[in-house]
């Protein structure tokens, strides 16, 4: 029954991805409205699909199996992934035994420095990597490793280092954070008790009971590296699996290539969720439902207690400072493109006091252009300053809708669905994170966003911006909603909760007096994570020329400009890395990358002050210092005398 229901997932995971396949082909020539159109290539596409007589690949009038040409480069990746995360999980393992036997005022700044590494993007690392090579080999002459292949030739140790970077971070930040809650248990106070050292209580008891929250956090690790695939395969020039379907938008070939990364991770897993021991919630549906469906939004309530905790989290200096940082820069960008007149400083040849020319464009930094100029002569800190709008309130915009929607859909999911449709949909949901998610988003937005020689886009720029903000939301949305889901689950199973269902609270009653305000804090931090993921979606697209509401493309034979944003967004820039290291014109990219980078910085400084807040409440203290001062205050305000004790040991005297 179980392998039935297996392959029951898998398939549901194949039809998603042939619909995708689909996509930009159908977009192209029916429309972006076309559902019916859309239906009908779906159908066609199918019966080819089943048909493996279809499965050929026609190059330079040579014919052969599309499996067998994409097998090689398919084991080509995995080598690389795979290789990658070994690394990065053996690292952090290493880091966080060493980690977490030190003292804690040694470990608060290792968990600051991990903060900070998490905001680099990794374009940022590759980009870097590749520049301290080329350093090295100017300086002593000799070659670290090969960063990038030409023709046939595979390069393996600067990709994997790349790659490792991101679950090493990952596993290395998520590890010291269970194995804190952990060693707070009472199990572990009572081995303590014992006599039992701390290397034998980690060893027996605290590393077996955080493997299960490893294993479930390891598919978001997993799905943020195959994107960085993505876009590894690309600075390295790699001729891997990514590189095939970016190349040919068959549908064909989009569909093969997608299944061959989507299937061994798929069925690894699902063996694995066979031989774990899911925890059962308290089913909800079998409690007395509200008389009729309630369709209440509440959003005077979303707005008055985010208020409410914007005032509170206003008092922690690392929410402050990052609110400030990050709506200064979005307040600032607006205020610049009102009242300023030329936004955007052009110099075509920058001249000395004689009328020489010294330069041409890209200008590098200099008194005139502080950050220098990209290669059309516009100031690369104008175009930040004037894109930061369009951006940040984008990606606040789809890290919105992606919460909202998702709570909502949490809601129907927590209330109206019985445990075994939960068990079912999580299984459905969890295919997700073994396919590309930088990879679907540029297959859907390619057709619309990628505007044509002299005629330009299809759809007008609210479209286009409608579009990617819509796409971006969706293919997260089944994640975010199983992510409140199981956070409104767990909220449910404390005592206050189930004695307020069971005295007769209604589900809209439960969700609003008794879910909503533990939840809140917990949407702020998804809120944020969904906010970076953005950001790096972003710098993911701008790699390919594909820009927030869209790329002006020219036609203008060997001379044709490369392709560029009409918005000056920062992933306009980002394009240029690949160029900007062949001519040694760094300043291009390395500017928008902090630029990223400060953004992404400035709301992790954000969510780790609501984090601060909310491991206060349940006793993982962030400030040891402080505590032990208050703890002393206490006991000695609790053992200090007070006026009445003197006067009652004066009316003994008395009476003596």
């Amino acid at each position: 029954m179980k392998i039935i229901r297996v392959l029951f997932y898998y398939l549901l995971g194949v039809l998603g991805i042939l619909g995708v396949s689909i996509a930009p082909q159908v977009i192209r020539e029916r429309g972006l409205y076309n559902f019916v159109g859309f239906i009908e290539e779906y159908i066609k596409f199918f019966f080819l699909f089943i048909n493996k007589e279809n499965w050929s690949y026609t190059y330079k009038g040579a014919t052969t199996e599309i499996f067998d040409m994409l097998w090689g480069p398919f084991v080509y990746s995995m080598q690389i992934l795979l290789s990658a995360l070994v690394l990065g999980v053996v690292l952090a393992f290493v880091l966080t035994m060493f980690t977490v036997f030190l003292p804690r005022w040694v470990m608060k700044p290792i968990k600051q420095l991990l903060s900070v590494l998490e905001t680099v993007p990794d374009l940022m690392v590759a980009f870097m990597l590749q520049l301290f090579i080329v350093f090295f080999f100017k300086t002593f002459g000799f070659e670290l490793m090969s960063f990038t292949a030409l023709g046939e030739e595979k390069v393996y140790l600067a990709p994997i280092i790349t790659i490792s970077i991101l679950p090493m971070i990952g596993f290395f930040r998520i590890m010291l954070l269970v194995i804190e809650e952990e060693l707070l248990k009472p199990h572990i106070e009572f081995a303590t008790s014992k006599g039992l050292t701390k290397a034998r209580i980690m060893g027996a008891h605290v590393l077996k009971n955080i493997s299960p929250s490893l294993f479930f956090h390891g598919k978001m690790i997993l799905w943020g590296m195959l994107s960085s695939l993505f876009i590894i395969e690309t600075i390295f020039n790699m001729r891997g699996i990514t590189y095939y379907i970016v190349e040919d938008f068959r549908p064909m070939v989009i569909a093969i290539s997608l299944l061959m990364i989507y299937s061994p991770f798929f069925l690894i897993y699902q063996l694995i969720y066979m031989w774990l021991n899911t925890e059962s919630y308290v089913d909800f549906t079998k409690y007395k439902k509200d008389k009729k469906h309630w369709r209440e939004w509440k959003i005077w309530s979303w707005i008055r207690l985010s208020a409410s905790l914007l005032k509170q989290h206003m008092k922690n200096p690392k929410f402050f400072i990052g609110f400030v940082v990050l709506f200064g820069m979005v307040g600032y960008s607006l205020a610049y493109s009102i009242f300023v007149k030329e936004p955007i400083f052009h110099i075509q040849f920058m001249k000395d006091e004689n009328g020489r020319i010294i330069s041409g464009p890209p200008h590098p930094p200099s008194d005139q252009m502080i950050l220098g100029s990209d290669f059309y002569g516009y100031s690369i800190l104008d175009q930040l300053i004037v894109g930061a709008k369009y951006t940040l309130l984008f990606a606040l915009i789809v890290a919105c809708l992606r919460v909202i929607g998702g709570f909502y859909l949490g809601v129907a999911y927590h209330f109206y669905l019985s445990e075994s449709r939960k068990q079912w949909l999580n299984r459905v949901v969890d295919s997700i994170h073994f396919l590309p998610l930088s990879i679907i988003a540029y297959l859907m937005l390619r057709p619309v966003l990628w505007g044509l020689p002299v005629l330009g886009w299809d759809h007008s720029m609210f479209e286009r911006l409608v579009f990617e903000a819509i796409v971006l939301t969706i293919l997260v949305l089944p994640l975010t909603t199983i992510l409140i889901g199981n956070e409104l689950n767990l909220i449910s199973r404390n005592d206050f909760v189930l004695s307020a269902k069971v005295m007769g609270g209604s589900n809209k009653h439960l969700l609003w007096v008794h879910l909503f305000p533990h939840l809140a804090p917990r949407l702020f931090i998804i809120y944020g994570q969904q906010f970076i993921q953005v950001l790096l979606i972003l710098v993911h697209l701008g790699m390919f020329h594909l820009f927030l509401g869209g790329t002006i493309v020219s036609d203008n034979g060997m001379m044709a400009d490369p392709p560029k944003s009409g918005t000056y967004e920062w992933s306009g820039l980002i394009s240029s890395a690949r160029y900007s290291l062949m001519t040694g014109k760094y300043w291009i990219v390395i500017a928008p990358l902090f630029a990223f980078m400060i953004a992404i910085l400035s709301m992790q400084m954000m969510v780790q002050g609501i984090k601060e807040i909310q491991q206060r409440k349940v006793g993982v203290l962030t400030n040891f210092k402080r505590a032990k001062r208050k703890k002393q205050k206490e006991q000695a305000a609790q053992y200090a005398p007070s006026i009445e004790d003197f006067q009652i040991q004066n009316n003994h005297s008395k009476h003596g």
